[in-house]
């Protein structure tokens, strides 16, 4: 596992986890803050991930986390 954390474009942070590569698959799992106040959660799978370096890998997963969660709200 790895961790993950940052803030969203619409002002919210996130912290979790995600699973590194099996199979060509990542499994993240975050949690959202809003000033410091819970605002929910989500979790996504990422594919096709078997070929890709670290810092690429965790910024794919930032990317798929902002995705999720912005277009949820």
């Amino acid at each position: 596992m790895a961790h993950v954390a940052g803030t969203t474009s619409n002002g919210f942070t996130f912290e979790g986890d995600y699973q590194l590569p099996g199979g060509g698959r990542v499994h993240w799992s975050v949690t959202f803050r809003h000033d410091g106040d819970f605002a929910g959660m989500r979790h996504g799978t990422l594919h096709g991930m078997q070929d890709i370096d670290a810092v690429e890998l965790e910024e794919a997963v930032k990317q798929d986390i902002e995705s999720v969660w912005t277009q949820s709200r």
